[in-house]
């Protein structure tokens, strides 16, 4: 938005000066060309735009609200419109966070009350925020341990994974230390089964492991439970205590998935929704909730691998996973970062207190009603009820919310920029103003209240199937096409008052001010929608009644005492005649033009998921036959080629082995990204005008040094089998 204030400032700025400095070396009056100045740069600017876009918020604040969703931050609705990848942790917003204790076992598996006991002593004495699972082994059974003294205890973190307490019992003093297995193990030297103690060799520590892998696997949330019997007694002790532990045995937890998340999952996907899964968990588990939620997984990264990889690396990385496992609340927001630097709008959906940090750098944040504090503190967005299936609306309002704002500031500049040009050229070369300020400031202030009812319109259901994002490209090439065309009917205007009406100064000012008002408030229900023809969209009833009561007040105002204090004068019948047929065909060549507008630059405003920025140092295998499908595409001469013929060439074209299963994985990456439009059924890939920005923007700028020398490749395959390639490439490779 700051891009587009700027544009609108410079256009002002320089029009503005441009009109004062002409006016005054016509012998003006300087004054009134000061003033004539200032009424144009009030004319051109859409002051409207923060009332409507505070309206806008609001009213979708207030729809939520009856949801039973808490808007915290206003501006979050819009991200949530132009939101295209959503990060969720799994525990409490995939899961009904209502963790019951299951079993507490031995090694081999069998029910051990010793395992119990010293979960219970570990969970009740720790002093931090309890979890879900310190409650629900609390929960699970009332255990007396009167006879237990609290010495310490050693908090968990993140880093370690686990937390230990040390209790005196007996004038004896025991560590007990809970937390996940793997961290558990690293710091045992010793296993108990039966009562015996004996040395943890690698053959127990593999049969551990399997055990907890095979818990694991049926979904269970599996923690590791070890002690030691301590012969140093001191009031502190540290993690450096943590070692040549016994491991006792497991406790493991359910949370079941909510009934709600399968469906969310499916609505989310229909709207062009990226799902990533960021779970503290592990991958077992994970995978198991993902089976019941029928979410498909495309690859799972694990926090000990993000841990080693290069931000560049992990930028490719997080387009190519969608579960990440294990991962610390540092590791959860690099992939945030990563994804945002990739180009994404991300939302992240936390509910614990490591999720915080997530929440504050998504950009948007949302939360659940029975979240911790620290958590719905940092959220943007609130959800009261147990139903993810509102997230899906939360995204629609966003859409509606960003399309009517879209549509303001698309009907302002360029129906602004066009009246306000047409008066600037007119006062070039007519002997009078085209239209006094005061008749420049009505003009503006009535056409203003047509655009109050624009937060109450309707946004086309098409309009809400895709994520949109803010191009200051799109919107400036739009006042560049629409403005002209308004200039050329009020040109067409001004003759035919000089040439046929030969209209004096009053009489020419009165006919403009109606023909610009009528113009730029009928023209709206054109631009509202991008369907063809226009009235397949059906405006609100409120715009209807705001753009009927001004047009009906600006013919009726010169036959008005009003009019004569704004010097209007009533105009003869025949002009009446001649405006009609004027906005009939400045409405008809509106219709027309805007089908060719959207067909070349509609793809703009869609919040593309294929990755624009952060390229790093090297390409991933995925991201290397992806760019190597776009060349293929890209350089065939005809716009469209069959699939077949796609894979075929481009196994024989590229240097290294390449799948079938490979290129339809890259042909949805390009297809979510609008470069090519995919007929399955007919077997045919057509290449979309997307793709020859997308080619001009990156693949000739930062990605050239990475996949030169596939391009020379495939070019020269496609030379030789087919002697020609895309004439566009032959001009480019020219002026490398």
């Amino acid at each position: 938005m700051n891009v587009g204030s700027y544009m609108i400032m410079e256009t002002t700025f320089l029009l503005v000066l441009f009109i004062f400095f002409i006016n005054a070396l016509y012998k003006r009056d300087v004054l009134e060309s000061l003033l004539f100045s200032v009424s144009l740069a009030v004319g051109l600017t859409p002051e409207l735009l923060p009332m409507i876009i505070s309206i806008n918020l609001s009213k979708g604040a207030i729809d939520m609200a009856r949801k039973k969703v808490i808007i915290k931050r206003l501006a979050s609705i819009q991200n949530f419109g132009s939101m295209d990848v959503l990060c969720t942790d799994k525990t409490g917003t995939l899961t009904e966070n209502r963790i019951r204790l299951i079993f507490h076992v031995d090694i081999d598996g069998k029910e051990s009350g010793k395992v119990l006991l010293y979960s219970y002593l570990n969970s009740y004495y720790q002093t931090g925020l309890r979890s879900p699972l310190n409650e629900a082994v609390l929960a699970y059974k009332s255990i007396d341990i009167t006879g237990y003294m609290k010495i310490d205890e050693i908090p968990f973190d993140f880093i370690r994974k686990r937390l230990s307490i040390v209790v005196e019992h007996e004038n004896q003093r025991y560590m007990i230390t809970k937390g996940a297995p793997e961290e558990i193990l690293k710091i045992c030297s010793f296993y108990e089964l039966d009562e015996v103690i004996s040395d943890l060799t690698n053959e127990t520590r593999r049969k551990i492991e399997r055990k907890y892998l095979e818990l694991s696997a049926e979904g269970y949330r599996v923690l590791g439970v070890a002690y030691k019997r301590l012969r140093e007694y001191k009031p502190v002790y540290s993690v450096s205590d943590e070692s040549e532990m016994i491991f006792l045995g497991f406790i493991g937890f359910l949370d079941p998935p909510k009934e709600t998340a399968r469906e969310a999952i499916r609505l989310l996907r229909e709207v062009g929704m990226e799902l990533k899964i960021l779970t503290g968990d592990n991958e077992l588990v994970t995978r198991k909730v993902c089976e019941h939620l029928g979410f498909e997984i495309k690859g799972i990264l694990l926090g000990s691998e993000i841990e080693h990889m290069h931000d560049d690396a992990l930028a490719r990385a997080v387009e190519e996973v969608n579960v990440f496992c294990r991962v610390t609340p540092a590791q959860k927001n690099r992939i945030i970062s990563a994804l945002r630097a990739n180009g994404h709008v991300v939302g992240f959906l936390g509910d614990g207190i490591n999720d915080a940090p997530s929440l504050k750098n998504a950009d948007v944040g949302i939360s659940v009603d029975n979240a911790v504090d620290v958590a719905k503190e940092a959220a943007d967005i609130i959800l009261l009820e147990n139903d993810l299936t509102i997230l899906h609306d939360g995204v629609l309002e966003g859409r509606k919310t960003f399309g009517n704002a879209m549509k303001y500031i698309l009907m302002a500049v360029s129906s602004n920029f066009g009246n306000m040009f047409s008066v600037a050229i007119g006062s070039l070369f007519l002997p009078f103003l085209p239209m006094l300020p005061i008749q420049i400031l009505l003009n503006n202030l009535l056409y203003d209240l047509t655009q109050t009812s624009v937060p109450l319109d309707d946004v086309d259901r098409e309009y809400l199937e895709k994520p949109r994002r803010w191009d200051i490209f799109f919107v400036r090439r739009f006042m560049v096409v629409f403005g002209p065309i308004s200039s050329l009917f009020d040109f067409l205007t001004y003759f035919m008052m000089l040439l046929a009406f030969k209209a004096a100064e009053p009489l020419f000012q009165t006919a403009w001010f109606l023909e610009s008002l009528l113009t730029q408030t009928l023209v709206v229900f054109i631009i509202r929608t991008r369907l063809s023809p226009f009235y397949r969209s059906r405006p609100s009833k409120a715009l209807i009644f705001t753009s009927a009561s001004v047009i009906i007040f600006a013919l009726v105002l010169p036959y008005t005492w009003l009019g004569t204090v704004f010097r209007f004068v009533q105009p003869p019948i025949e002009f009446y005649l001649a405006l009609a047929a004027i906005i009939g065909a400045y409405l008809a060549l509106v219709e027309t033009a805007k089908s060719w507008f959207y067909r070349r630059y509609g793809h703009r405003l869609e919040q593309v998921l294929m990755p624009s920025r952060g390229i790093g140092l090297y390409l991933s295998r995925t991201m290397r036959v992806t760019q190597d499908a776009i060349a293929m595409i890209y350089l065939r001469y005809e716009d469209e080629i069959s699939i077949n013929t796609l894979i075929s060439d481009l196994e024989r074209a590229v240097a290294y082995p390449i799948s079938p299963e490979e290129i339809y994985h890259s042909l949805q990456y390009l297809r979510r990204a609008n470069l090519v439009s995919i007929d399955w059924r007919e077997g045919k890939i057509r290449r979309e005008k997307a793709m020859k920005d997308y080619v001009d923007k990156y693949v000739f700028s930062e990605l050239w040094p990475k996949i030169s020398d596939d391009w020379r490749s495939i070019s020269a395959y496609l030379e030789a089998r087919y002697g020609k390639t895309n004439q566009e490439y032959q001009l480019k490779r020219a002026s490398k």
